[in-house]
């Protein structure tokens, strides 16, 4: 696939896709959706990747929002099935990758971007970041899982002091409510996220997919039992015994 609208680079077990839009501050249209996708697939298949990370070309934004040029004349069918689609393509295959994935949210991440980002298992951003979703002030709501995840994240209230007002907030107030995981200098946003990355690619591979199956269940009924049934599996797998031998032996695993 011929990739227009984003990059990708790789660096040991870290995998960076960086969406590569900057004249419309990396909005998200059809065709970026289908490519971060498709690269997520790769990525997925890829053994060589333990950790995928998400960001934006420049230093003014992650992901201003969708594009709303590419929607603006959409009826009601139209508009359920782009959100229907873009959702089951994109935001919720992030969502349950078996790989983490990272947002570094450099600068803007807006509407779509920051439902991007939400997705996305961990998030840092840089001090520079403003964060929002302004659906409303269109007329609309947040159709990419915004009204879904933003209250997990944050809490009902919150979730919707932000949805219904629209406001953007700074980064630091982000953290502060649990929307972003840790704030930096834009110039450190990259190298603090590959640390992360790296620290997080040295353990199981396998372990981490089964962590990420139980923790998106751990809001539902589901959740304790998943939680039973994986820390089981995982006693029959190569990675436990590695782990265990490593331990024992008082030495590094090697996964």
């Amino acid at each position: 696939m011929d990739y227009k609208n984003t990059l990708l680079k790789k660096e040991d077990k870290l995998s960076i896709i960086t969406i590569n839009r900057p004249e419309s501050l990396n909005a998200l249209n059809a065709e970026t959706i289908q490519e971060i996708s498709t690269l997520l697939d790769e990525l997925k298949a890829d053994n060589s990747c333990r950790v995928i990370i998400i960001t934006g070309s420049g230093e003014k934004s992650f992901v201003a929002g969708a594009d709303i040029k590419e929607f603006s004349d959409f009826g009601q069918e139209k508009a359920e099935e782009l959100a229907r689609n873009s959702q089951n393509i994109l935001f919720n295959k992030i969502e349950n990758m078996s790989k983490p994935v990272i947002a570094a949210v450099n600068g803007f991440a807006l509407g779509g971007g920051l439902e991007l980002a939400m997705a996305c298992h961990i998030r840092y951003a840089s001090e520079n970041a403003k964060l929002g979703l302004p659906e409303v002030t269109l007329g609309l709501i947040p159709g990419y899982g915004g009204t879904q995840r933003l209250p997990k994240l944050i809490g009902k209230g919150l979730a919707n002091e932000l949805i219904f007002s629209a406001k953007m907030i700074p980064a630091q107030r982000a953290k502060e409510i649990g929307l972003v995981n840790e704030v930096y200098p834009i110039e450190e946003l990259l190298t603090k996220t590959k640390e992360l990355a790296t620290l997080i690619a040295r353990n199981s591979p396998m372990a981490i997919s089964k962590a990420i199956d139980a923790v998106n269940l751990s809001d539902t009924d589901k959740g304790f039992e998943a939680e039973i049934k994986y820390f089981g599996q995982l006693f029959e797998m190569d990675d436990k015994k590695e782990g265990v031998s490593a331990f024992m032996e008082k030495r590094k695993p090697n996964f």
